[in-house]
């Protein structure tokens, strides 16, 4: 029964194996976070130990939510992952303002910033296609205040790749997954080059684990580590949208906790060897601010000549990336849609490609508004803050959901239930309140941001 309705037009069908699944968790978590976090991070904990030890806490509580949302894919392997979660534990208004916000800057804005980022490494090649390359510029008064807005052909390069890959992936889910595994397996062989490497020919020294900077503490040392979580949660961010594409997953039951559990243990081992490497290279005083971190280690482990070497490494890292964010976007798009609470059209699946494309088409088209506007960031760093209050909302639904479904067939269960949900849980909120106390303006955007979705819904709710 389960083939034959698979093969009903108008219906996506599962064409993702665990290869493929594993390939989309980890191409789109490896960013350029991986290039850029560690000497932002030595700001605020300038210790080695500290350092490695943030990346081993973001890794651990990345798999105690990884371990959850197992068991909820598992049970409800449906396309759009978490805005089923919510819709199913706490009804269609929780459902829609995480849809709201994932479409609106979340999700749209990542694609702009992945794209941004595309474009200023694709600048070291071609300067004249980079973000500094300015076509326009203009100053518009507006109230009595001057804003000016510029166009660089870093934005027109990022749009025409946002463009191109939402084509690739609009044409089917096998050209799409095709183009995620050839980069993804790419990034992870650069990475693994690079951690070999740095440990077999490079010059570095000893890296000291002290766990206990001399200028500062222990107050210090809790609230720069909290800081430090904020940037390594960025690094990770993405490790939940393979649940997005669960109505397209082979077997979701076995494969989708395999790819999330396979894709976070991975991911982790690699941040915290390829920080290891950094720390090896140079000592902390060098690290700490640097924001080109990647660049400046490894030309101080091989030679000032890797500059070329790791500008291709974040080309390829956040290509992939880019191709990971727009093939799961659009499913919870379309899972709006067919709750009708989005526009209709959004639901339909196209009758040859097999794929939700207007879902795509509208994603492409605000994410490349958002690259034109270039403003997105702060935006987006509002939309962090609600992505988390969605992510512990989501891990507490496992909760719900077994009591609320009783009977809901579970083929895997979360691993330590309750104490692994609750750990994650306890440190999302952790996070949370650091970034209120550190961050309150961005923080209290966020809520209004989402809050301004609420009569969005009842708009939506009232059509339907």
């Amino acid at each position: 029964m389960e083939e034959i309705k698979q093969k009903l037009p108008g219906q996506l069908i599962r064409q993702l194996g665990l290869f493929d699944s594993t390939m989309v968790m980890v191409g789109i978590v490896i960013g350029s976070g991986i290039f850029l976090s560690t000497g932002i991070m030595a700001k605020y904990i300038p210790s080695a130990g500290l350092l490695l030890l943030a990346w081993v806490v973001g890794g651990l509580l990345t798999l105690a939510g990884a371990l959850t949302y197992a068991e909820l894919g598992a049970a409800l392997p449906e396309a759009g992952g978490q805005y089923v979660y919510l819709r199913e534990a706490y009804g269609n208004m929780a459902a829609f303002l995480f849809g709201w916000i994932l479409f609106l800057v979340y999700m749209t804005g990542g694609i702009a910033g992945l794209a941004l980022a595309f474009a200023e490494y694709f600048g070291y090649f071609f300067p004249s296609f980079s973000t500094d390359s300015t076509l326009f510029s203009q100053t518009f008064h507006i109230f009595g205040r001057s804003l000016t807005y510029s166009l660089s052909a870093g934005q027109l390069v990022g749009v025409l790749v946002i463009i191109l890959l939402s084509v690739f992936n609009f044409v089917g889910v096998g050209l799409g997954k095709f183009i995620q595994n050839i980069f993804t397996v790419l990034k992870i062989g650069i990475i693994v080059a690079i951690i070999g490497l740095g440990f077999i020919i490079g010059e570095g020294t000893a890296v000291n684990l002290s766990l206990k900077p001399a200028s500062m503490s222990f107050g210090q040392i809790i609230i720069g580590f909290g800081v430090a979580l904020v940037a390594v949660t960025w690094a990770f961010d993405g490790w939940n949208n393979v649940n997005f594409v669960a109505g397209e997953i082979k077997k979701p039951s076995r494969n989708l906790p395999l790819a999330l559990i396979i894709g976070t243990l991975g991911i982790t081992v690699l941040y915290v060897l390829t920080n290891y490497v950094y720390l090896y290279a140079l000592p902390i005083p060098e690290v700490k601010g640097v924001v080109r971190i990647a660049e400046k280690a490894t030309s101080a482990l091989f030679g000032s000549s890797t500059g070329a070497l790791i500008a291709a490494a974040v080309i390829i890292s956040t290509f992939g990336s880019l191709n990971g964010s727009i093939l799961t976007g659009p499913r919870v798009y379309y899972a709006m849609a067919k709750d009708k609470l989005f526009f209709q059209r959004v639901s339909q699946v196209h009758p040859r490609f097999r794929t939700p494309g207007f879902a795509i088409l509208i994603q492409a088209f605000w994410a490349s508004l958002l690259t034109l506007a270039g403003t997105f960031e702060q935006i987006f760093t509002f939309a962090m803050f609600m992505a988390i209050v969605f992510w512990i909302a989501a891990t507490a639904s496992v909760f719900t959901l077994r009591k609320k479904l009783p009977d809901l067939p579970r083929p895997y269960k979360t691993w330590g239930y309750p104490v692994v949900p609750a750990l994650f849980i306890l440190a999302s909120l952790g996070i949370l309140l650091n970034t209120l106390l550190e961050k309150p303006a961005e923080a209290l955007a966020g809520i209004i941001l989402t809050a301004l979705g609420i009569p969005v819904y009842y708009h939506w709710k009232r059509k339907k």
